[in-house]
This record gives structure tokens, sequence and C-alpha cells, in this order.
């Protein structure tokens, strides 16, 4: 069994047609969490056939990531894929990372924009955003990797147990490299596609990771 976790926050928009690709491509146990959403995100996602777990507040993709997840562990499934609501991944992207997962026998899979030349990134993003976000991903966690903030993931039974997410906003994405270093997590990046409706993460976002993962480190050292 492999199940399809999406965090999602008002994304009425697009999250029936990310519900209806990932069905079309043999993937049809689908949780999306809704995070609070102010518009009609939940009731897109039932008429679309997904499940829906809901907070009653905005809590963050971290938290709400979390919850899916907590919810995979008690339907123990094959494998978990992370995936976004907003139309950006391509969900026949899924089937080569889980190829890649067992012909390797990995406990994580990460999506990396650079492994191809699929992604049409805007250059701010290319040439200052992200190559700040991977010296930063670095520094807190010692684990190099080609693309950070991603947020195309598959996990493995015994990943899923082990990755437990305390970071409730976009911070958990390097929250989820420490812990994969942490427990000697066996990882690979693959190569998918992000295809870009918005901007996304920028300085500001890039700003307010940091503080959580300062705030998060010095709490567990009090």
């Amino acid at each position: 069994m492999v199940l399809v976790v999406i965090p999602a926050y008002n994304e009425e928009k697009e999250l029936g047609r990310v519900i209806r690709g990932l069905f079309e491509h043999g993937f049809k146990d689908v949780v999306v969490v809704d995070d609070g959403s102010t518009d009609r995100t939940a009731t897109v996602a039932r008429e679309s056939g997904g499940k829906v777990l809901s907070h009653l507040l905005n809590r963050g993709q971290g938290a709400a990531i979390e919850t899916g997840d907590s919810c995979a562990r008690a339907l123990q499934p094959d494998f978990v894929v992370h995936f976004d609501a907003d139309g950006q991944f391509n969900p026949v992207d899924i089937i080569p990372a889980l190829r890649l997962m067992q012909e390797k026998n990995l406990d994580v899979v990460l999506g990396s924009r650079f492994l191809d030349n699929r992604s049409k990134l805007p250059w701010l993003k290319k040439y200052l955003v992200l190559p700040v976000a991977r010296w930063i991903n670095f520094v807190f966690t010692g684990v190099a990797l080609t693309d950070v903030h991603n947020g195309f993931r598959i996990l493995s039974k015994k990943a899923l147990e082990k990755i437990v997410l305390s970071q409730d906003r976009m911070a958990h994405n390097t929250e989820i490299i420490q812990q994969i270093k942490k427990h000697q997590l066996a990882f690979a990046e693959c190569p998918v596609e992000v295809s870009y409706h918005e901007y996304g993460q920028g300085i500001s976002g890039g700003y307010k990771i940091v503080h959580d993962l300062f705030v998060g480190l010095f709490s567990k050292t009090s």
C-alpha cells in the first residue's frame, strides 16, 4: 500500500486536479490534511475522493504533515508519499522514486529539482534563495543535498516510525534531514519536476525557518 499525504491550506483551486492526477497514476489512498483552511479545501478534497483530516486552526505545513504521518502510522502502509497540494509536482515522478527506493533498499527518497532539467526555477530562487537554503541546511544537519525544502519525499515504514516532527512550520524540512542522520536512515535524492505557479518561500520565509530552527535547538538543550 502506498499512502499519499497532502498538507493543504486554502488550496481549493488546484487540489482537485492534484488528487485526480494521483488517482490516474494508480495512487488512490490519499489523505489530505486541511490545515485550518478558510476556503473549500476540505470539501474539494472529499468530492475528489480523498480522505480528510482537519485542523481547526492553521498550524503550519510541518504540523499538517505530522498529522498525516500519525494517521499513516495507524494504517501501516508500505510507503508514505509527501506531496504538495498546489499542483507543482508531477505524480508520474512517484513511480521511479518508489522503484529507486526498492532497488536500493532505502528508507527515504528526497525529491530534487536539480537532478534533471525539467524544472524551470525563477532566477532569484535558483541562484540566491536555494543556494543559501542549501548552506543553512548543511549548517544545521551536516548533510549536503542538491535541493532542500522540496515537499516531495517518500518514507518507508521504518522511516515513518523514526521521523516524528516537532517543527510545525517550514523548518520541518530541515528537521526531517536531521532525523534521517540521527537515526542513520538510508536515503537518496531523485529527480522531480516542479512547475511554478507562484514564487513560494522567499527571503522572509528563510528568516522564519532559521528562527524556528534556533528556537527548536535551544528548547532541546534547555
